[in-house]
């Protein structure tokens, strides 16, 4: 990791990365000149500063985004398939340069950071793949009368809403599919990460995507640029990432103009470790699921339910190597465990920490701000929380494993279940019928059996409940950017004589006694 940080200084990370909005394949300042600051968590200090975009700044990029689309959606399959080829190519190729800069604006480790390139990546080049496997269907009517051709096409011009906890994968999971599609986009990033967003725009152009087809509008005003845009009878689909609230707002301003959404909301993810458990390996998946991205991710393990029986041994399992864990600066290659994103973040998290001890939790490690510059909370471990707790309810988003206890299955599925989020559970169990039976009951979009880790380009991601609406990646996940259209072919009136065709080509009846109604 040395390598990384001296090749690649910080200052020419952050310099070489456009500052402005991208809009019609061009650079531009915001409309009204504003810009705000992009900090780095681990230091407080400010990276730089990116143009603020206004709501004329939004629709000027829904206007670039409506012109493309027409040319865009005719692009042949193969060559839109290409140009996200070469985007992964590029982005491998560079992964050292987009993980130093993930990790100055977000705060995670570099070598979490590269992990992150690489998977964010690994979708461009999924969705390459899929775009020339764009089907279709062609059948006989039931009645004979006609043929039944059923097409696919692009949704149409799209906005794409990320988070700031994965500023490149994230936006690569959107865009991929997007383009394959054949859909043009107005992504509006996360103010706290914009420059990885930036970056990965201009790495597509590189690419040989169009002008146009891909509009990032980073801002502050994210309520006021959302509605310009949704309110907007040219948008036809709307693809957020983030909290179950907004995404609440939006679903209903989405609904004036009867937009299709995807979204992926929040979570609440239960951690099962039953009494069969092979321990190490659930202390060993539970390191994943928690500390991955800091604890700030969606799919982190939140709620732990361990068998009454084993709780001891997984508990103190848990706290030896969450003891152990290095906090510090993303950039220092000894650091395991980088800062949250901001001082508003930490706060929260150092309050919910605070309430469930309140409340009786026992704190086993952890639990103390640290001093200094940054937005750094160690790893902590609750044993004895209190069922009911603000913390058991709430998505933590940060590094806190929160511990009860259970004694049945049914006990564990009833407490992981009773909850409105439904993206992701973990299950560890070597009893092959009780996970079977386990996972069928667990009222999640995603299971984790065995494993702390469930993202794949390859897979369906997304939940249940109020948990989100429609996958991203898989086999399903181009089809959030597509549409179908049926076309009803008329085959004509057959020549007389022709009693093979003629009879293909009458229409069923019903009634009694045959076509003629026993007549």
């Amino acid at each position: 990791m040395e390598s990384v940080v001296t090749s690649l200084s910080q200052p020419d990370a952050v310099g070489r990365v456009e500052k402005g909005l991208f809009i019609g394949g061009r650079w531009r300042s915001a409309s009204g000149g504003g810009s705000f600051s992009v900090e780095d968590p681990a230091t407080g200090r400010t990276l730089c500063e990116v143009s603020d975009a206004t709501p004329t700044d939004a629709l000027a990029a829904l206007d670039a985004a409506s012109a493309a689309q027409a040319k865009w959606a005719v692009v042949p399959p193969r060559r839109r398939g290409e140009i996200l080829r070469r985007a992964h190519d590029l982005l491998i190729e560079r992964i050292d340069e987009f993980a130093l800069l993930i990790t100055l604006e977000m705060g995670k480790s570099l070598a979490e950071a590269r992990a992150e390139v690489e998977y964010g990546a690994n979708y461009l080049r999924w969705f390459g793949e899929e775009a020339v496997r764009i089907d279709g269907s062609w059948k006989v009517s039931e009645d004979g009368t006609a043929r039944v051709l059923v097409t696919r096409q692009p949704v149409g011009p799209c906005l794409l809403i990320t988070p700031w906890n994965a500023p490149l994968a994230m936006p690569a999971r959107k865009i991929g599919p997007a383009v394959a599609a054949g859909c043009t986009m107005v992504v509006k990033p996360a103010p706290q990460t914009p420059l990885t967003t930036a970056a990965l725009a201009a790495l597509l152009t590189e690419a040989g995507l169009p002008g146009g087809v891909l509009n990032i509008v980073a801002t502050t005003r994210a309520a006021a640029i959302t509605e310009s845009l949704l309110l907007d009878g040219r948008l036809r689909k709307l693809s957020f990432t983030g909290s179950t609230p907004v995404g609440r707002r939006l679903l209903s301003q989405a609904a004036d103009t009867v937009l299709r959404t995807s979204m992926e909301l929040g979570g609440n993810a239960p951690f099962i470790v039953c009494r069969d458990a092979d321990i190490d390996a659930a202390v060993d998946g539970a390191m994943t699921a928690k500390l991955r991205n800091v604890g700030e991710a969606c799919i982190a393990a939140n709620r732990f339910h361990v068998h009454a029986d084993v709780v001891d041994e997984f508990s103190e399992k848990l706290v030896a190597r969450m003891s152990t864990i290095a906090v510090g600066p993303g950039t220092d290659p000894a650091s395991d465990l980088g800062p949250m994103i901001d001082a508003r973040q930490r706060r929260r998290v150092a309050d919910l920490v605070d309430e469930t001890v309140d409340a009786g939790a026992r704190v086993r490690t952890g639990a103390r701000v640290p001093e200094g510059p940054g937005y750094f909370y160690p790893p902590t471990v609750l044993t004895n929380v209190p069922a009911g707790t603000r913390i058991t309810r709430e998505e933590i988003f940060g590094p806190v494993a929160a511990i009860q206890t259970f004694i049945t299955e049914a006990e564990a599925l009833h407490d992981a279940n009773n909850t409105e989020f439904g993206l992701v559970s973990y299950l560890y169990t070597q009893d092959l019928g009780q996970a079977l039976r386990m996972s069928e009951h667990l009222e999640t979009g995603m299971v984790g059996l065995n494993r702390g880790y469930v993202s794949d380009p390859s897979a369906p991601f997304g939940g249940m409940k109020q948990s989100g609406i429609g996958r991203e990646g898989g086999n399903t996940g181009i089809d959030e950017y597509l549409e179908q259209k049926y076309v009803a072919i008329h085959m004509g009136t057959p020549q007389s004589g022709d009693n093979g065709a003629l009879a293909a080509a009458t229409p069923i009846r019903s009634g009694v006694g045959g076509p003629e109604g026993g007549r």
